[in-house]
């Protein structure tokens, strides 16, 4: 009877320690990366919602430089046809952009 007391403690044990990493591997904080593509003088997704910390990539399918350019956050210069350009998260906050040679082209990049 003893051993399968004791049997029974270690199963309970490891699994409230596999719940507890569980838990400190979900709070990790892990960057995720996040794809923008540039087509057809478009952005897409025109909207994004991503983590302080995470990196996203802008990548120009057009036949045609492109910006991406948010006044006082960033700007990524001339993205030439079939380049990418990548950017960190750092800061909360919702930054609307454009591409200063097509200012009708615009995306929402939030970041929460």
């Amino acid at each position: 009877m003893r051993a399968s007391v004791m049997n029974g403690l270690r199963r309970r044990v490891l699994a409230a320690g596999g719940l507890l990493l569980t838990g400190l591997v979900g709070r990790s904080g892990a960057t995720a990366r996040h794809d923008v593509t540039i087509d057809a003088f478009a952005f897409t997704p025109a909207s994004l919602a991503v983590r302080p910390g995470d990196v996203i990539r802008w990548t120009n399918a057009d036949p045609v430089p492109h910006t991406v350019t948010a006044a006082g956050a960033f700007d990524s210069g001339s993205i030439a046809a079939g380049a990418a350009w990548t950017f960190k998260a750092e800061r909360a906050g919702r930054f609307d952009y454009f591409c200063a040679f097509h200012p009708m082209m615009k995306g929402t990049l939030i970041v929460a």
